[in-house]
This record gives C-alpha cells, structure tokens and sequence, in this order.
C-alpha cells in the first residue's frame, strides 16, 4: 500500500486514448499500458483511480503533481525527465512515416507526365530535326541518279524523310534505297546514329518513369523534408522533426486529425508512433488507404511517468515493470495487441 505520511492514499492514473496501449470504448479499458498497470497496481498493493485527460494536460499535471501517475506511452526524452520522472522503459519503438496510396487515375497521370516530359519533348524534336536533315541529305545525292526512289522536284524531299524514318527504326521496307556513293555513306551514318537516337530517348523515358516512381514511393524521411507533413504536438516526433529542421510541420492534437489530413491531401504524410499508427491503420476503415513505409527512424522508450515527489514509488514501480516484461505473459499481451516485433 502506497503511504503518505502513514496515510494510504489512492493514486490519480492519468491516461488519454492512444491504441494498442490504451483502448477506451464505453466505460471500458483495456490495452497494452492498461493491463501492464492493472498487473503492477494489483501485486503492488496499490488502490488507484483512472483520470482521463487530454494530451498536453496530461503532461503539465504530470509535472505539477496533479495527477501521480500517467500510464500513456511517454517516450522517455532529456526535455521532459527535467520536469518529471520517469519509470524503467517498458517498450521499444520508432516513428514511422504514413502517407497516401496513389489512385489509379493519380497513378496514370503521374505516368504521362513522366513519359512525355521535357526531356522527352527536347529529344523527339531534336530526333525530328535529324530524321528531316538525313531525308534531305539522301534526297541531295540521290535525285539525280536515282530519281526513280527519290524524285527531282520537291516531293523527293519527302521520298527522302520516309527513307529516313523507315531506316532509323530499322523497318527497312527496301522500298527506297540508296545507289551512288554519297547516298550510302549517309545512309551508313543516318543507321547507326539513329540507333543512338533510338536508344537514347527511350532511356531518357525510362529513367523518367524511375525517377517518379522513386518519389512517390519514397521511404527516405529527408524526401519530406520540404513538404508539409504532420505530428503529435508536444510529442517526441514533434521534437525530432523540428532538431532536423522540417520546414512545414502541422501539429495536431489528435492523430486522427493528422491521418484525415493525409487523406485530404492537405499534408505529405504524417509522422508518429509506428505501434499507435499501424494498430489504427489496420483496425479503422477509413485509413485502409493510407501507407505505412518501411523507413523508421527516432528510437523510442516508453515508460510510466511520475512527479519527481513520488521518487521513492517510481522506484518500486520501476522495479516491479522489470520483473512483469520479464515473463513469457508479456509477450503474449505484446503479440495479442499486434506489438510484438516477431510478428
């Protein structure tokens, strides 16, 4: 039984929705962080009361001594142990990166612009010069002796630009050849510098293609960088993105808000918690079309946070949060609530 000055007194617990870890429906409680302080509070003799509160309030109350206890996922940083205590971590994680899937139609129109962009545009009108000066060179040496293929008068022009395009895509129809010597000397080089052409635009399409794919399944977090995302305030992520110096962060009170904000298109991405992101991701309808990427970054240890008065009693719980994660019903609870990382 926990004393103050020989005085049983009940605990104030609080806590604020955050699923897997602390799952409010109705009057009803449970989650990861829910059955860890049950177990700890019951085989530590301690009567307590559930408070819920928001957020920031949560942690302000924390510091001031209002509440004993929150029980929320607190990542443990060197900003907030100068203003309250905090327990031996009871789990590892890290922020991940959430952001939208492409529709099809976003998906087709990301693939046009990419294939015909302005790289595309320069080659083909630098390939439509080259295949106009070849059919113009051909017809010059050809007109004369081979005016049967390419005609005298200005039509042989255009004999000479369908000789060009058939040859530089290796068609070939033999329909019009070359006889004087000048003519196949031109007709050797126009082969293969229009193999070169050829080669060249379709790599230039090619790397296009890559390169918009790459972006828009980025998972390198510096990709976002100078994009609008969104975080928790007053979270762990939140000071994360602003030590790496984002330049448009949005701050949410609710990750909700933030996961609604991807989906609006009004920010890039979101970024928070990876257990809390992937729990709501997967178990709430609406967010079934947002992307959780591989990229995880910002390690982070959650513990049970106290005023730093109650020293002697983050002890205790300390020690007894150690003993519980240590048996195999921990990892069962973890595996249960989709946190386990062997999963």
């Amino acid at each position: 039984m926990w004393l103050v000055k020989h005085q049983p007194i009940t605990l104030l617990v609080g806590y604020r929705a955050s699923p897997p870890f602390i799952i409010e429906e109705d009057d009803h409680l449970e989650g990861v962080s829910i059955w860890l302080w049950n177990r700890c509070a019951k085989e530590l003799y301690l009567p307590f009361k559930y408070v819920p509160m928001p957020f920031g309030e949560m942690l302000d109350s924390v510091a001031t001594g209002g509440i004993d206890i929150s029980i929320n996922p607190l990542t443990i940083t060197s900003k907030r142990i100068k203003k309250m205590d905090f327990t031996h971590s009871f789990y590892a994680s890290h922020s991940v990166i959430v952001k939208g899937k492409l529709t099809p139609i976003e998906k087709l129109r990301d693939f046009f612009m990419s294939a015909f962009s302005v790289n595309f545009w320069s080659g083909f009108l630098i390939l439509m010069l080259f295949i106009l000066l070849f059919g113009f060179l051909i017809w010059l040496f050809e007109r004369k002796v081979n005016s049967e293929n390419f005609r005298s008068d200005w039509h042989g022009i255009k004999d000479g630009v369908w000789w060009s395009v058939v040859t530089m895509t290796t068609v070939g129809y033999g329909d019009k050849t070359p006889e004087s010597r000048g003519g196949k000397i031109i007709a050797l080089i126009w082969m293969f510098s229009g193999l070169l052409f050829i080669s060249g635009l379709t790599a230039s399409v090619a790397s296009s293609l890559t390169v918009n794919k790459l972006t828009s399944d980025s998972s390198n977090l510096r990709d976002f960088k100078d994009r609008p995302v969104g975080t928790i305030q007053h979270s762990s992520s939140a000071q994360y993105l602003k030590e790496h110096f984002f330049k448009d962060v949005h701050l949410y009170k609710k990750y909700t808000d933030g996961l609604d904000a991807v989906i609006n298109n009004e920010i890039a991405a979101f970024i928070y918690d990876e257990p809390i992101m992937r729990f709501q991701i997967l178990h709430d309808s609406r967010y079934r079309e947002l992307n959780i990427l591989p990229a995880k970054f910002g390690v982070q240890f959650y513990g049970f946070a106290l005023p730093k008065k109650h020293a002697e009693l983050t002890s205790l719980i300390s020690q007894k949060l150690i003993d519980i994660t240590e048996r195999n019903e921990w990892q069962d609870v973890l595996t249960e609530y989709g946190c386990n990382d062997e999963e």
